[in-house]
């Protein structure tokens, strides 16, 4: 675990700033410089993009870990370099041309609900091939262990570029619409920086032919389409069918909300990036042992990390919401179902990186376009009653409902499972820790009452995660970092 904690704590710090910088602009800057129907615009363009990727992207992203490793022959890894690099294209030029010829259909099926959208349709396929080849390249640097600068691009570079873009808007230097397209350039300069970065990591040797084992590439790669539109429909579905169902200004509300849960997510993306390439090596080398090792600690890890930045979500929602424009302050609700869904997602550990990378994966599949219906259906019935909170409803239900299948198909299949007595035990501090400051308020400024009551949620839960050894890479790293001892 040396590499990946020294990589994930890297990732960590990484995230967190795009974070940082990302919630001055989704709390501050876009709430106060745009309106709020712009706001929900944009929201909607990246979203939507967010779904087509997995699509425009073909399952590259995953091939390139899942297979390159397992290549002993060097003449067929080139092969099978040129091969992969090209295959997104077999999608994206189709849909390109598909995506012209009816242009004005999806137009007016779009804009139904809301007419702002009508201008900005087709910034959808570029922002979608941008994160797609994004993917591809960053990928590539992952399954040369080299994770950390492809982080700070996909988490920082195009949140620092945003936020200047917004000031801009603000001091009247860029308009809305300007803003938009700029916004769809930051995108694919990220991309190109990545290509870059890639290359200059290991400078790839293509062969344009195809592997002896293209066909079962071509295989996962488009099951992993499915698997990826899944994830991606799971997680942006909403904010599109808002904008179907609701005025656009409800996806601003909306996302505010959710983006102060997500939070809790930060930590598990930052560890996949190193654990996803570390588990398909040890299921191609069959190491049971040391897979089912890794598979506690992330778990355990993500779920302490997770437990505690759940905490200072929860308990301090209220103060937060005092700090934004009033319009945008009924997403309580959503803030508490959809931070639970992460911390949930958190426990399941590097969960995703086993199926995926084992021979199983096609069988997940079927749960996966189960729970895409019900997502769907879900939100249909929620959303029009309840709006955000419908919306925050229906994710919650379908994330807890997947991750359970997951979980369970592990371990009837690999006889795998993530738990220890210490996951019940840090439960419980969750659970404790939830109702000893829920109740704890401070008559004093928000940020005031944010920073006291965070720092005595921060003592209270660090200091019992430490004493009872709820993590031994936890206790290591503190040992590291602040006595240099190691502690019995």
């Amino acid at each position: 675990m040396g590499i990946v904690i020294n990589q994930t704590f890297k990732n960590t710090i990484t995230t967190y700033l795009g974070f940082g910088i990302g919630a001055i602009s989704t709390l501050f800057l876009y709430t106060n410089f745009l309106t709020d129907d712009y706001y929900g615009l944009v929201a909607y363009l990246l979203s939507a993009a967010n779904i087509l990727m997995p699509i425009l992207c073909f399952g590259v992203q995953n091939s390139i870990v899942k297979f390159y490793s397992s290549y002993t022959n060097h003449d067929e890894q080139n092969a099978f370099t040129g091969f992969i690099f090209l295959l997104p294209l077999v999608i994206i030029v189709p849909a390109g041309l598909l995506g012209a010829m009816f242009y004005e259909s999806i137009v007016d099926y779009l804009t139904t609900k809301n007419e702002i959208l009508a201008p900005y349709v087709w910034t959808i396929f570029v922002l979608g091939f941008s994160m797609a080849y994004f993917e591809v390249f960053y990928a590539w640097a992952k399954v040369h262990m080299k994770s950390v600068y492809g982080n700070f691009l996909k988490e920082v570079f195009h949140r620092v570029v945003v936020a200047v873009l917004l000031v801009m808007v603000y001091l009247k230097v860029l308009s809305v619409p300007a803003f938009i397209y700029s916004l769809m350039g930051v995108y694919l300069l990220r991309m190109l920086l990545m290509l870059v970065s890639a290359f200059i990591i290991e400078k790839p040797v293509l062969k344009f032919r195809l592997p002896e084992n293209y066909v079962s590439v071509l295989k996962y790669s488009f099951l992993i389409i499915l698997t990826g539109s899944i994830a991606a429909v799971l997680l942006d579905i909403d904010k599109v069918m808002l904008g179907q169902f609701k005025e656009i200004e409800n996806i601003a509300y909306y996302t505010v909300a959710v983006f102060i849960a997500i939070v809790i997510a930060v930590p598990a993306r930052s560890m996949h990036q190193i654990t996803y390439p570390i588990t398909s090596e040890l299921l191609n080398a069959k190491k049971y042992k040391e897979l089912d090792e890794l598979y506690k600690k992330s778990s355990i890890n993500l779920f302490i990390v997770g437990g505690f930045i759940f905490l200072l979500i929860v308990l301090n929602i209220n103060e937060m919401y005092f700090l934004l424009p009033e319009k945008y302050r009924g997403g309580v609700v959503v803030v508490f179902l959809i931070s639970l869904a992460k911390l949930l997602d958190n426990l399941i550990g590097n969960n995703n990186a086993i199926i995926f990378n084992s021979d199983y994966y096609r069988m997940v599949l079927f749960f996966g376009v189960l729970l895409v219906v019900l997502t769907v259906i879900l939100n249909i019935i929620f959303i029009p009653i309840w709006g955000i909170n419908g919306a925050a409803v229906a994710t919650f239900l379908a994330f807890t409902l997947y991750n359970g299948i997951k979980l369970y198909f592990v371990w009837i299949k690999l006889h795998l499972q993530p738990f220890t007595k210490n996951t019940f035990r840090t439960a419980l501090l969750i659970s404790i820790s939830f109702f000893i400051f829920y109740f704890w308020d401070f008559s004093f400024l928000p940020i005031l009452n944010i920073i006291l009551k965070s720092t005595l949620i921060f003592l209270f839960f660090w200091g019992v995660t430490y004493k009872l050894r709820l993590s031994e890479d936890i206790n290591l790293l503190v040992a590291k970092y602040f006595s240099k001892k190691n502690f019995k």
